[in-house]
């Protein structure tokens, strides 16, 4: 038999500092050629569970037997209206289990826990763009970047 569970991390119910090892293992190895160094998902996580000065956020895992299978990190923005109130910062199914729902199931709990707007960046490759579309969200504007010097 499988035993599943969600559990949803705040800043109030915190990821312990193994979990949060776990989680940041996890995301590097799933997200694939759409993830970050595993220090700068770490840094997310630090930011949702208000381990440095930010608004928060949460995260979000999805166990099968213990073994993590999904993650979603969400950052509060502290800003609305101008800029959604949240950014999906990382999600990620295990590679085994894609195709099965999960990714929707994770991303309707995440959307629950909101009380504003999520906005997310996918690069037009991913296959995940096509659930987001599915979910509601839309490509509204064209993200430009300036990688400053200092």
């Amino acid at each position: 038999m499988t035993d599943t569970s969600i559990t949803l991390y705040t800043p109030f119910e915190k990821l312990s500092i193994s979990e949060t090892a776990e989680v940041t293992k996890f995301l590097h190895t799933h997200l694939q050629q759409y993830g970050d160094p595993a220090g700068d998902i770490q840094k997310a996580i630090a930011y949702a569970m208000k381990e440095i000065p930010s608004p928060g956020g949460f995260v979000v895992v999805k166990r099968e037997n213990d073994d993590v299978i999904g993650a979603v990190v969400m950052n509060k923005t502290g800003m609305g209206g101008y800029i959604p109130e949240y950014i999906l910062v990382y999600i990620a199914i295990h590679e085994n289990q894609r195709g099965k729902g999960l990714g929707k199931q994770l991303m309707n709990e995440c959307i629950q826990a909101c009380d504003g707007d999520i906005a997310l960046h996918v690069e037009p490759d991913n296959p995940a763009k096509f659930l987001y579309e599915k979910l509601g969200f839309e490509n509204k504007y064209l993200e430009m970047r300036l990688k400053n010097k200092t």
